[in-house]
């Protein structure tokens, strides 16, 4: 994957704790319609793929495995999230979007360009790749 790119309004929500990070349900969407980080702001402002063949509406849940905050910097790391065609073939998509699923309208909070549009064959999967290290977002 590419490197993360926020969108703008999640500095925002952050400030005014619609986001609440370590109890949160977060998710990855995926869409094949470039995300705009200036005006995009919740789930419905991106153009999801269609739901079928091992895509769910909504995406795929994160399983967070850490949230902490060292030495005035919050880090949140979470498991790689692996989509798995089923039955047919999961439309084509180029990006993965990372949004709150528990916040009302599910806010955004980035995205990843994969650099071409994906397609996933039945029986193959697609993993979006989340640092380990440096984990999904810092906020210092």
């Amino acid at each position: 994957m590419a490197s993360y790119t926020k969108y703008q309004c999640f500095v925002e929500n952050v400030a005014e704790k619609v986001h609440n990070l370590g109890s949160d349900v977060l998710k990855i969407a995926l869409t094949n319609t470039a995300p705009n980080v200036t005006t995009h702001t919740v789930l419905a402002d991106i153009t999801e793929i269609g739901a079928g063949n091992g895509y769910s509406a909504g995406g795929a849940a994160i399983t967070i495995t850490s949230s902490a905050q060292s030495g005035g910097t919050y880090k949140l790391v979470g498991n790689d999230v692996v989509f798995t065609a089923s039955g047919g073939t999961i439309a084509t998509f180029r990006y993965a979007v990372l949004y709150n699923s528990t916040a009302a309208s599910g806010p955004l909070i980035a995205s990843w360009d994969s650099g071409a549009g994906q397609t996933i064959t039945v029986g193959n999967t697609f993993t979006v790749d989340l640092d380990q290290v440096n984990g999904i977002l810092q906020i210092t």
